[in-house]
């Protein structure tokens, strides 16, 4: 077994392991006297992958203060968009922009790398905006391979991680005969996090370890019948890894998701499809950023639109039989189906939409977006045929299906931290994720938390009331996953808070108050954000009747009927338009406010009302919130169901306001939970522990 070969090679590292290794079932679990050397390879943080949520883990680490390490297999894959090359998106657009606001690489990257830019959904309210870009890959890895390179704290290590190093938490030393370290359902952690071990053998010592391994993690590839490892095309997949985190307790399953055949844009016949450009005045996904580019003034490029067809369909049925990949024992993504599950599913419609996307500048490649395929070569050659546009098009490389391994994602805390493991964060698609911008919201706040903790400074959390990323967390640690996870603007009860337009107010603050901000950064947001308070405090303090605002040649007429109102009320009609309102009322700051900061004071005054009653429900759920559960055995306390006992020791919550949200918990257990939180306030404020709660409380 490879577990046996990596630590027979480290034998001469570690004094006296393997004589204690019969106490525990994984080999990985050391206690404080074995003495590890581990030369010059000591680390605060050690992050393992570098993709979306390597790259932004590894960087929020070293912005943080943290001594970082990020491995990976090779460097020169740092940053590579293994599937659609774009970012963003209804939801996801949300996640880049809040990545950003704490300043994260992902938003600035995509603005250089940015081929095609389109608002989604502008014809609806702005709480469902959703900023999108497809990307020049090759540019895009290179701006981002750039910025790791650049990060100060953060070395690149190249090479394979085969193990973990934890050391035993120091009860369970004496009595590590009656711990089974697989029983996930104990509120018991096993231990704390020493360091990694590289297949080379080389030990690196390090406080915490992110491990963000995407689709590696016992990663098997599909095309056809025809299965092999692997966790990318043509990269090797974790084997050893997966190994260790089952064997340590960790409850695994398996996903899966696809990418389509990728094809010679030359080939296309752009006369039977429907052209689609890029907005004509592009917004940028950073707020750093007032344009889009590299400044090279290289063109924008347009997508193409076009459908599949009946005889696409019938193809595809016909040939079921030869694709592995399409079984329904592995959940695939629900929400990005491959065009197999398209058709399974939606037996009654005669076509589905299939966007032609540009892979780059350079290159003649084209992406056909919503027609991910694991059938055979040869089919997938004859199912592109059928399709308007695409009679004569030539595939370069055939698309394939992916299966992975995955972490309950119950089995982490808020920071992303497991709950078995002490110093041990997950990030991105190993927690049940699919999607760039998931893994990268992911990263950023497993990156910060493992050099807070590392640093023994306080963790960052971030609310479902606060950010699309506590929203995500919230969802995973709470519900836990039966099939990739997507973000939406409908998982969040508070849409019009969470605007994409407004992610640098809500938290760039935090996140410069926890070390990861700039101070350049933090000095814009402050400013910008500064303005236009004052604007519309104002606009709100400007009062008067509607005789007098009718003498204003910038707003619409009003009603004469005596009532006085402010200039904000003509804000919230849509009745003026705020700069000219402004200049004409004499503010000094009007000459200050550009396009991107006008339309977030006209945002806040046309949905005021929502707003505020979206604020009042905020604080109905903080208090929820501000109610801490104890971390106790619930399967001592009789009053509660038997099925409630099990799914509060499945979750453990933090809050009652979790508990509430878990399904399967009923009003009636959270008021039982309620009662506990109390008697645990009223132990607490005596002086007395929480460890003797009694069954009846």
């Amino acid at each position: 077994m490879a577990i046996k070969m990596q630590w027979h090679r480290c034998s001469s590292i570690f004094n006296g392991v393997h004589r204690r290794l019969g106490i525990y079932k994984r080999s990985i679990y050391v206690d404080a006297r074995s003495n590890i050397d581990c030369g010059n390879g000591a680390a605060d943080v050690v992050v393992i992958g570098g993709g979306h949520a390597g790259c932004e883990a590894a960087a929020a680490a070293a912005r943080a203060g943290a001594r970082t390490i990020l491995v990976t297999q090779s460097s020169d894959a740092i940053g590579t968009c293994s599937c659609n090359p774009s970012i963003g998106g209804v939801g996801k657009g949300n996640l880049v922009r809040e990545i950003d606001a704490l300043d994260g690489l992902m938003g600035r990257v995509a603005d250089k790398a940015g081929s095609f830019f389109r608002m989604l959904n502008r014809s609806k309210g702005p709480a469902v905006w959703g900023p999108r870009a497809q990307i020049d890959r090759k540019l895009y890895k290179k701006y981002m391979q750039e910025e790791i390179r650049a990060c100060k704290n953060l070395e690149i290590k190249e090479g394979s991680v085969h193990d973990l190093i934890v050391e035993k938490t120091p009860s369970l030393v004496s009595n590590a005969s009656t711990v089974d370290a697989n029983d996930s359902s104990s509120s018991t952690t096993l231990g704390k996090v020493l360091g990694i071990i590289l297949a080379s053998g080389q030990v690196i010592a390090t406080n915490s370890v992110v491990i963000t391994t995407g689709t590696f993690l016992r990663g098997e590839i599909h095309i056809g019948l025809h299965a092999y490892s692997a966790g990318r095309i043509n990269e090797p997949a974790s084997i050893g890894l997966s190994e260790t985190l089952a064997e340590a307790g960790f409850k695994l399953g398996r996903l899966k998701t696809g990418t389509p055949a990728r094809i010679d844009g030359r080939t296309i016949n752009y006369k039977r499809v429907q052209e689609e450009k890029s907005d004509e005045v592009p917004e940028p996904f950073s707020f750093m950023h007032d344009y889009v580019g590299d400044g090279s003034g290289r063109p924008l490029l347009s997508s193409y639109l076009t459908r599949t067809t009946q005889e696409s369909h019938d193809l595809i049925r016909s040939n079921l039989h030869t694709s592995l990949h399409i079984r329904e024992s592995v959940k695939g993504p629900r929400y990005c189906p491959s065009i197999e599950a398209k058709v399974l599913r939606f037996a009654e419609k005669e076509s589905h939409m299939l966007w032609l996307e540009p892979e780059g500048y350079d290159t003649d490649l084209v992406y056909p977006n919503g027609i991910s395929c694991t059938l055979p070569a040869d089919l997938q050659r004859q199912l592109l045929r059928t399709i308007p546009g695409l009679e004569d098009a030539e595939m370069v490389q055939p698309g394939y299906g992916v299966e992975y391994d995955f972490i309950d994602p119950r089995q982490l805390r808020p920071t992303l931290e497991t709950k078995l493991v002490s110093g041990l964060y997950l990030a991105g698609q190993i927690n049940g994720t699919t999607g760039y911008e998931e893994a990268g919201a992911q990263g950023i706040l497993a990156g910060a938390n493992a050099a807070l903790f590392a640093l023994n400074k306080s963790p960052l959390e971030l609310s479902r009331s606060q950010a699309y990323i506590g929203v995500m967390v919230d969802d995973l640690v709470t519900k836990g996953v039966e099939e990739p996870y997507r973000m939406f603007t409908s998982r969040s009860e508070f849409r019009l808070s969470l605007r994409a337009d407004n992610a640098d107010s809500r938290l760039t603050a935090l996140g410069y108050a926890h070390g990861l901000v700039s101070d350049q950064r933090y000095k814009r947001a402050i400013y910008e954000n500064g303005i236009v308070t004052q604007a519309v405090e104002f606009l709100q303090n400007e009062r008067r009747s509607p005789d007098s605002w009718n003498r204003f040649a910038v707003s619409e007429r009003m009603n004469q009927d005596g009532i006085i109102r402010d200039a904000f009320f003509l804000i919230t009609t849509e009745k003026a338009k705020a700069k000219e309102l402004l200049a004409a009322l004499g503010w000094s700051r009007t000459t200050e406010l550009d396009s991107k900061l006008v339309r977030k004071i006209e945002l806040e005054g046309k949905y005021s009302r929502l707003i505020e009653r979206e604020r009042r429900f905020i604080e109905a759920f903080n208090r929820d919130e501000s109610i801490s559960l104890p971390d106790i055995d619930y399967m001592v306390l009789p009053q509660l169901r038997t099925e409630a006992r099990f799914l509060l020791n499945q979750v453990r919550p933090t809050t009652l306001g979790q508990a509430r949200r878990i399904q399967g918990i009923t009003p009636a257990d959270v008021g039982e939970l309620f009662r506990l939180a109390i008697r645990q306030r009223s132990r607490i404020a005596s002086g007395r522990t929480t460890a003797s709660i009694p069954s009846s409380v």
